[in-house]
């Protein structure tokens, strides 16, 4: 059975995230997504948040999963028994940061394999965290993250101006 890991820190999980999991879980048997903790970001959303909107933005596809975790991403991948890792790249950027990435992660775990995605041409400047700006001054997210968790996200930004 041929397993993906999707990682990230999903706040908020967005329309580009729904699409590459959507795209990848035709490529696997299993995909995991793995709502992440990162040490270098300051989430909006707390972790059970995050998992739950990446629950209810998925909830159409049998084969994808939803985990917490806030261990390295290598020990995640051997223990769940992954094949490669799911990135989505929407620039030349994002493809030199997953290619060092990838690189360092390989060091840790020489099996490490990780397939990348170019993301839609629609969604190419959707970022969770330009989300989090248009959000917090009241803007129309609606086009940006999944109809399941729209009211979600924009009561917590709401809440976070108060």
């Amino acid at each position: 059975m041929k397993t993906y890991l999707f990682p990230g820190t999903f706040d908020p999980f967005t329309r580009g995230h729904r699409d590459i999991a959507r795209r990848a879980s035709g490529l696997c048997d299993r995909l995991i997504i793995a709502v992440m903790e990162n040490s270098a970001k300051k989430p909006v959303f707390t972790p059970d948040e995050r998992e739950q909107m990446v629950r209810l933005s998925i909830s159409e596809y049998d084969n994808i999963e939803v985990i917490k975790s806030s261990g390295l991403l290598v020990d995640i991948y051997k223990d769940m028994g992954c094949c490669a890792v799911v990135r989505g790249i929407r620039s030349e950027s994002d493809f030199r940061y997953e290619a060092e990435m990838t690189l360092a992660n390989r060091l840790l775990y020489p099996s490490y394999e990780t397939v990348l995605i170019p993301c839609r041409d629609d969604m190419s400047l959707i970022s969770s965290s330009i989300v989090k700006e248009v959000g917090h001054y009241g803007g129309d997210i609606s086009k940006m993250v999944p109809a399941e968790i729209v009211e979600m996200v924009k009561n917590k930004l709401t809440e976070r101006k108060l």
